[in-house]
């Protein structure tokens, strides 16, 4: 049986216990016998003589170890009471109203109980006539057990955990209808925990939106965009298709636009790495024509056995290419493809080198020189130095954080 508690102050000011009430008597008997002033003729020296010292105030770990044992005390006075409530709806004990089911059966209730736990039910009992002693009310368009199971509800604020997996769209109608705020939460959490599935999603979603549960309904829609595949062969789309097409074009547009963002965002990826790559290819390129690397000497010095290996993962490929240019004779206009790809990234350095007359890279102070006049490709070049820079500050942040992280 699943019980809601709610914690109120009121709860413990009616539940004192022994040990409180002993405590309260010896405060007053030793606020009578101590905290009394003294007498005008009576010294101050005598008065302290006899007088013991006050014992310690209570630490914060007592004060919480007497609130724990009060909290669990009054947990178990709780269910006692919720179960001698289930007693009651049960027994039906001097009962005055009567439930109207679908079945033709009825549900022996009390009129207090149905009229304090819903504004909906006190309205219906006001305006209901006496037959026979009973108020008859009528709740229709439920299963019988679904209409028992709620106004169970009504009385303990229990309920059966299979009555609720067998009933809850009908408890969460039941509870929007009638206003029970606290059952078309309990509905509400057992849905988004455990018993949302792809076969009862789509009629999970049109419930949702017809009770007010908003973040029941997002919920129902991730499902239905995560699986589309299979709730779309459901018993439950194909119904929605013809008795609710609208909902059914919504849901498909919500299936485009998240196909769509997905592949934004693939292709945001894709960028990333390829300026990821561009500067990679400017640190190496750097570091060949600066330090040297493999079989490519700097102007200025002989490269050392130890740098013969390169930790810079674009060297080898960036290696090559440079090798390339350096003697390629192909005789076409603006050279062959690699020379061109060659080229461009000597360009790109050029436009990110702040020291061009310094620079060892080849070809910088050229392409320094002979900068594009036109603003269309000016423009396209400063957009790619932009965000290859971007991208060298978030490796650089990458790279700080990581000897942290490890």
């Amino acid at each position: 049986m699943a019980c809601l508690y709610f914690e109120s102050p009121q709860l413990f000011s009616k539940h004192q216990s022994y040990d409180d009430s002993f405590d309260q008597q010896f405060e007053d008997s030793i606020s009578a016998e101590f905290l009394t002033e003294p007498d005008a003729s009576t010294s101050y020296l005598s008065n302290n003589v006899n007088i013991p010292k006050p014992p310690p105030l209570p630490t914060a770990s007592y004060r919480k170890t007497n609130i724990s044992k009060r909290v669990t005390s009054c947990n178990c006075v709780l269910y006692e009471t919720s179960h001698a409530w289930d007693r009651l709806f049960t027994e039906g004990y001097h009962a005055d109203v009567h439930v109207l089911i679908d079945d033709k059966g009825i549900i022996l209730a009390h009129s207090n109980i149905l009229g304090i736990s819903s504004s909906v039910l006190r309205s219906m009992l006001e305006r209901s006539k006496v037959k026979e002693g009973f108020r008859c009310i009528k709740i229709h368009g439920v299963p019988s057990e679904a209409a028992r199971a709620f106004v169970r509800f009504l009385y303990s604020s229990c309920y059966d955990p299979e009555d609720m997996k067998r009933f809850v769209l009908h408890l969460l109608v039941l509870s929007h209808s009638f206003a029970v705020a606290s059952l078309k939460r309990a509905c509400i959490s057992e849905l988004e925990r455990s018993l949302l599935t792809t076969d009862n999603v789509v009629d999970v979603l049109q419930l949702a939106r017809k009770c007010d549960a908003p973040r029941l309904s997002l919920m129902c829609i991730r499902l239905i965009i995560k699986d589309f595949k299979t709730i779309s062969a459901s018993e439950g789309w194909k119904v929605m298709k013809h008795t609710n097409p609208s909902l059914e074009q919504e849901l498909l547009e919500s299936l485009v636009e998240a196909d769509s963002k997905l592949q934004e965002k693939g292709k945001r990826i894709e960028e990333r790495k390829v300026y990821v790559q561009l500067y990679e290819a400017m640190e190496a390129l750097l570091h060949i024509s600066r330090d040297g690397c493999r079989t490519i000497e700097p102007r200025d010095k002989i490269l050392n056995d130890s740098q013969r290996t390169c930790n810079y993962p674009a060297c080898k490929v960036l290696e090559s290419l440079l090798r390339h240019f350096l003697g390629c004779k192909a005789q076409v206009p603006g050279g062959c493809q690699h020379c061109k790809r060659m080229r461009q990234l000597l360009e790109l350095h050029s436009r990110m080198c702040a020291e061009p007359d310094l620079c060892k890279v080849p070809l910088c102070r050229h392409f320094k020189d002979k900068m594009h006049p036109n603003k269309k490709e000016e423009a396209m070049w400063n957009t790619l130095v932009r965000k290859v820079m971007a991208t060298k500050g978030t490796i650089s942040s990458i790279s700080a954080w990581r000897p942290l992280i490890a």
